[in-house]
């Protein structure tokens, strides 16, 4: 399980980690704040938090990936193809190559690998004659929604608990957080797709 705040560590070093005066020593990283001390230790627990999520989520997506024999992009693949069909939309291969971000070639070689896994079915698309129309088989849906699908709907409940103001406020912070991560901009990452 994981622990949530580094309370709970005897290492001090791993329970200073999202202590932003133990990682920013010469004010390179964060600039002097008016932020008391107080404030400062919640926030690397809202750090250190977060750092727990990101933990249990690549926990379930390990887990998932060994349960199912698929990789990370396979799921990916699965979990698109079944709120596809949930819509009642037709995905074809190129759809799936653009949510993926994968070439035309890479999207022909994970539909191979997943149907000669008995994961998806190819037919003719039903208003598009030239194209697939790819949809997840019942087998493979229904093994992804009772094991991955019902440990991510606990999150659903986390959120729903929540108050509307409150949910507003965490999704305010997500949304910051992530342009703040953004890599749009940062010249060190330029280049390395």
């Amino acid at each position: 399980m994981v622990n949530s705040s580094a309370e709970g560590s005897a290492d001090p070093i791993a329970q200073s980690l999202y202590d932003v005066r133990f990682s920013n020593l010469r004010d390179e990283l964060v600039t002097s704040w008016p932020v008391s001390d107080e404030d400062v230790e919640q926030i690397a627990r809202v750090m250190a938090a977060l750092s727990a999520l990101r933990q249990a989520e690549q926990e379930v997506s390990d887990a998932s990936q060994k349960y199912m024999r698929l990789s990370k992009q396979d799921m990916r693949a699965i979990h698109y193809l079944i709120v596809a069909g949930n819509r009642g939309a037709f995905v074809t291969p190129g759809m799936l190559a653009a949510h993926l971000h994968i070439s035309a070639a890479s999207t022909t070689k994970l539909l191979n690998r997943l149907e000669s896994g008995g994961h998806i079915v190819r037919n003719v698309h039903p208003t598009d004659r030239r194209a697939f129309a790819i949809t997840v088989t019942p087998e493979t849906e229904a093994s992804a929604v009772q094991t991955v699908g019902r440990q991510h709907a606990s999150r659903f409940h986390a959120a729903a608990r929540l108050t509307r103001e409150e949910r507003d406020t965490v999704i305010r912070f997500l949304d910051d957080m992530t342009a703040g991560l953004s890599l749009d901009g940062a010249s060190w990452a330029q280049g390395l797709d």
